[in-house]
């Protein structure tokens, strides 16, 4: 089953009925605190950003444009869907001049709109949720990569103290704490036994380095979260700070580099990877050179323990496929589309063993 990811996610659709905005009640409130927009503005929402539904605001008659960010309507976990958290660390980033957004305002009253909210400036640009960027010619794919790694590098680079981010995380054993969540999250999550998620659970924990780095974190860095300016080469802002946080960066790294490791799925279409392809022909980098890339920017020589940070995304990559299977299972999810199967995380979890096994890159 071929799918259109693209297709599929990009652009707006009108929002559905239990996630519409009150647009008068909108617009008067945010009436002083963004510029141009006025009261004459349409609303449509972002087909991606499920988690937290995202949507456009547009004034075509002042050509001004913002997004709006909500947590979702209804009871919700008090930790999860954190906006709040989001915002803020979009804020500080634009004061350091990283590519986010320009913040507005956050609004905590419910009252407003049904739930907590931000606006945010609109970012034009391409966002690609195909791994290879078709339609891009080579030199414009290199150019991408290497701005994007760029930026990577830049934010696990920045003092996140001199940014207010102490109380952020907790800084240090990263790596052993979202072991032991995502271990828990499998466990709640298990549909069938997977023989070789047991093995990585009892391996992980003696594999984990001792010593850790203590960075700003994005949590999900992807192309899919990344918008591309619409005429160069160039990140003209990252998007979905939900899970951002201090910890360890290689975590976030390893877990960036999921299109190059993550196997082909030409069956369900969850997956948009890059295995298989001929990167040089696409001006695409291959792993070794991107992690290469990588260090350079941040100034070490190598990356350590690179098959225990890449077996572990791997790991935790199939216990999130898995948690998103049972949700479906028990009708909770909030995806617009499961494209994950079971068999997925049989064959993620396969490569995470042969990753720490050493049978792999």
């Amino acid at each position: 089953m071929a799918i259109d990811r693209q297709r599929l996610f990009s652009g707006t659709e009108s929002p559905p009925k239990h996630l519409a905005l009150d647009v008068p009640a909108l617009a008067a409130y945010l009436s002083d605190k963004v510029d141009g927009l006025g009261a004459a503005f349409t609303v449509e929402k972002f087909k991606g950003g499920q988690s937290n539904p995202t949507y456009k605001l547009t004034n075509p008659q002042a050509d001004v444009s913002a997004v709006l960010r909500r947590r979702p309507p209804g009871q919700l976990l008090a930790s999860a869907h954190d906006i709040q958290r989001e915002y803020r660390v979009i804020s500080a980033l634009a004061r350091t001049g990283f590519p986010v957004p320009h913040p507005y305002h956050y609004c905590a009253n419910e009252s407003v709109i049904g739930s907590s909210f931000y606006v945010v400036s609109y970012s034009a640009g391409r966002i690609f949720w195909e791994a290879d960027i078709p339609g891009t010619p080579a030199p414009e794919r290199a150019a991408i990569h290497d701005d994007m790694v760029a930026r990577l590098a830049e934010l696990h680079g920045l003092d996140y103290r001199a940014l207010g981010f102490e109380d952020l995380g907790r800084a240090g054993h990263y790596a052993e704490r979202n072991f032991a969540r995502w271990s828990k999250v499998y466990e709640q999550s298990k549909l069938v036994d997977i023989p070789d998620m047991d093995w990585l659970m009892r391996r992980l924990p003696a594999l984990m380095p001792r010593e850790e780095r203590v960075s700003l974190l994005h949590g999900d860095y992807g192309l899919y979260n990344i918008v591309i300016d619409p005429r160069r080469p160039r990140v003209n802002a990252v998007l979905d700070w939900e899970m951002s946080t201090l910890g360890d960066p290689f975590v976030d790294l390893a877990h960036h580099l999921r299109a190059w490791w993550e196997p082909v799925d030409e069956v369900g279409g969850a997956a948009s990877s890059l295995r298989g392809k001929d990167l040089a022909a696409l001006g695409i980098p291959t792993m070794d050179d991107y992690i290469a890339k990588y260090c350079r920017r941040l100034g070490i020589a190598e990356l350590p323990h690179r098959g225990f940070y890449l077996g572990y995304a791997q790991f935790r990559y199939a216990a999130m496929i898995q948690g998103i299977l049972k949700r479906a299972a028990i009708g909770t999810t909030s995806n617009r589309a499961v494209l994950h199967r079971q068999e997925r995380v049989f064959e993620v979890a396969a490569l995470a063993r042969a990753t720490l096994e050493g049978r792999t890159a």
